[in-house]
């Protein structure tokens, strides 16, 4: 489905991506792994058009990517960043509307009903302003604006970081259930046992190059690549 070959990408003249090569499959969950600065979530940006590629091909469904962000929502790739991107002014509804009016789903995609039997502490706030809500619910509202733009392909940038453990439970749970549900995923996370869970397939990273891919199986029983290249 995505598959990324010898990219090289990086900000500015600062390269961070040094051949960069990862395939996700459909219908699966790919989460990439590795020490804070070795180039995962770099990875993510580059795929979603905000950092350029300066070498290598990046294809979804055999087609090359779209440069434009816009453009690659449209083909089916929707994206939730480390930094949530709520828009804080506006309340849970209207950052709902915003995705719901512009990638409508149709009878067997995600519609804002849909969205709020997910999450429905959602459904609870929908009136409040994105800046009243808490790190967890604005987690939940960052999801659940992704899937209303009804992607083949969700991608998640550390979608656990600074929420409690009730919370990282719950986002678990609801990640679960999309799996189950065969949205393919490409999921980074530092929290290893949380990743682990929930993929299929599992690469790592490190100076931005893949130097380790396999199972969660057979991460979880390599305590040395562990040690080695997440100080795990």
């Amino acid at each position: 489905m995505l598959e990324l070959c010898d990219v090289q990408s990086g900000y500015g003249e600062t390269q961070v991506l040094y051949g960069m090569s990862i395939k996700a499959g459909p219908g699966r969950v790919l989460a990439i792994l590795g020490r804070n600065g070795a180039g995962k979530s770099t990875t993510l940006k580059t795929i979603m058009g905000l950092l350029p590629t300066k070498e290598g091909s990046m294809t979804f469904d055999g087609k090359p990517i779209p440069r434009r962000p816009y453009d690659i929502a449209r083909a089916g790739i929707a994206y939730v960043p480390e930094t949530r991107d709520i828009f804080p002014s506006l309340t849970v509804r209207e950052n709902l509307e915003i995705a719901s009016k512009r990638f409508p789903g149709g009878d067997d995609g995600w519609t804002m009903h849909r969205v709020l039997e997910l999450f429905p502490r959602l459904g609870e706030r929908m009136d409040n302003g994105g800046m009243q809500l808490s790190g967890g619910e604005q987690q939940m509202l960052a999801i659940a604006r992704a899937l209303l733009m009804n992607p083949r392909l969700l991608i998640l940038d550390e979608p656990t970081e600074g929420l409690a453990p009730i919370i990282v439970k719950l986002i678990h749970d609801k990640l679960q259930d999309l799996r189950t549900a065969g949205l393919s995923m490409v999921l980074v996370e530092q929290n290893f046992g949380f990743a682990t869970s929930l993929a299929d397939d599992v690469v790592i990273v490190s100076k931005g190059q893949v130097v380790w891919t396999g199972t969660p199986d057979a991460i979880r029983a390599d305590t040395e690549a562990q040690h080695r290249w997440l100080g795990v």
